[in-house]
């Protein structure tokens, strides 16, 4: 930082450490899985790393090095299947530095209207895939949670503006398998959520969400939150017929896409999305299957007045911004500090273009598309639930939680593979989650075999 007393190591040698360290942790190839220390572990191994007179940069940076960054896992890996894994180009996470470098505040246009311009193409070809109008627009938060919740907020603001006289709306209507962060929003929000059973393929749909609304009181709900690919199992709901009773009744149509919104790019599956067009409000991740860093969610609103009206900040010293007809990105989601978040995926857009994107996704459903054939091969495993886009759950018959788990520690401890059990109705299952451009079909089989 500028000003800061000398430590012995010269900006120009610190950019160089840095420099040098990011160019060699790029080009691994294979990337090390590594795996996590326990605090005795890390205590012993690293010590104290926060002093009085400081370490100087070689020293921190060798720590990190040699130490602290072998203690968590490469989410890059092409053998990390869990959760959702995160795997930036290596464009995105090279204009990471960049952005960190530039000092930008990409809350207003004002501060930051270059920042603000390329996100804002970002989030137009995110638009484009969804079907959303030229008058849409959004933000890039965080993470999926903060976009359920901003989004769900706005959706709160507007019924309740609209509502008649003496009523307020306080409720959301989803599925079991939404995502947690709709549960978490509401339970912020105060707000009660409806769980609607799906049908026999997992999914939302329009007449049962009709049963529920109506039973409930159609005006006390001012959101239905629909799934575009579950986590636990990639579902999509059934988003046309969600989309007409929203239109029906009257209630916000948003669509959590944060993992399975990125099939949108790839033809092969776009039909299942069918109706998303009619969303009000959308997000997807971009670092989990778009291949940028973390943190990046991309939130996207059919009417972005409406975003304006719930979450505009104001204050004397803020009048110059919100005075002002420009786009600012802290009118769109809860929060006012941000960093041009999305400025890694613009970067990484811009250099490969939209059809590299296209080609990635569409190599990472053929590879699920294989594994999903290679569990019906095998006679040991057997596939769970309907495979949509990119999740393959299956079961190992024989097993108990235990041997699912013993199996998980073994492949992790000997930095083979990062496969953690999933939960179903009580039962301990195997999940993959590709993600990885750079996951192959020999990673699969590999992975398989040591199931025994």
């Amino acid at each position: 930082m500028h000003g800061f007393a000398d430590d012995n190591t010269s900006l120009a040698e610190l950019a160089q450490i840095v420099l040098d360290y990011s160019k060699e942790r790029l080009e691994l190839d294979p990337v090390p899985l590594d795996r996590p220390l326990t605090p005795a572990q890390l205590q012993e191994e690293a010590g104290q790393t926060i002093t009085a007179e400081g370490l100087g940069g070689h020293r921190a940076m060798d720590l990190f090095a040699e130490v602290l960054a072998p203690a968590c896992l490469s989410v890059d890996h092409p053998r990390y299947l869990s959760f959702i894994p995160c795997a930036p180009t290596e464009a995105a996470a090279m204009f990471d530095l960049v952005v960190g470098a530039s000092s930008i505040y990409a809350g207003s246009w004002l501060e930051g209207s270059g920042a603000v311009y390329a996100e804002n193409q970002a989030l137009r070809w995110i638009a484009d895939l969804v079907g959303l109008p030229e008058s849409s627009g959004g933000v890039f938060v965080p993470g999926g949670t903060i976009g359920n919740l901003s989004a769900l907020v706005a959706a709160r603001t507007e019924a309740r503006r609209t509502a008649p006289a003496g009523q307020r709306p306080f409720r959301v209507a989803t599925t079991r398998g939404a995502h947690s962060s709709i549960q978490s929003a509401c339970d912020v929000m105060d707000a009660e959520l409806t769980a609607v059973e799906p049908d026999e393929r997992g999914r939302l749909t329009g007449e049962r969400l009709r049963e529920v609304l109506l039973a409930n009181g159609p005006e006390t709900y001012f959101a239905v939150v629909a799934t575009a690919g579950t986590t636990n199992f990639g579902i999509i709901d059934d988003l046309t017929s969600v989309a007409e009773v929203c239109r029906e009744l009257g209630i916000w149509f948003h669509v959590d896409g944060a993992y399975g919104g990125a099939g949108l790019a790839a033809p092969s599956v776009r039909h299942l999305y069918a109706g998303i067009e009619h969303c009000d409000s959308f997000i997807v991740d971009p670092h989990k299957w778009l291949f940028a860093p973390f943190d990046c969610c991309a939130l996207l609103y059919r009417d972005p007045a409406a975003a304006r009206n719930a979450h505009t900040q104001r204050a004397g010293y803020l009048d110059v911004l919100t005075d002002a007809p420009d786009w600012n990105p802290t009118d769109y989601s809860v929060g006012l500090t941000r960093r041009a978040r999305g400025l890694p995926f613009w970067f990484s857009l811009s250099t490969h273009g939209t059809q590299a994107y296209t080609t990635a996704v569409e190599k990472t459903l053929e590879v699920a598309a294989f594994a999903e054939a290679e569990i019906h091969r095998r006679d040991e495993l057997e596939l769970v639930g309907e495979r949509f886009l990119s999740v393959v759950v299956f079961r190992r018959t024989g097993w108990s939680a235990a041997d699912y788990a013993a199996w998980s520690d073994r492949m992790l401890d000997e930095e083979f593979a990062f496969i953690v059990p999933t939960v179903h109705e009580g039962e301990t299952l195997a999940r993959f989650a590709i993600v990885n451009p750079q996951t192959t079909t020999q990673d699969i089989s590999d992975i398989l075999d040591s199931m025994g």
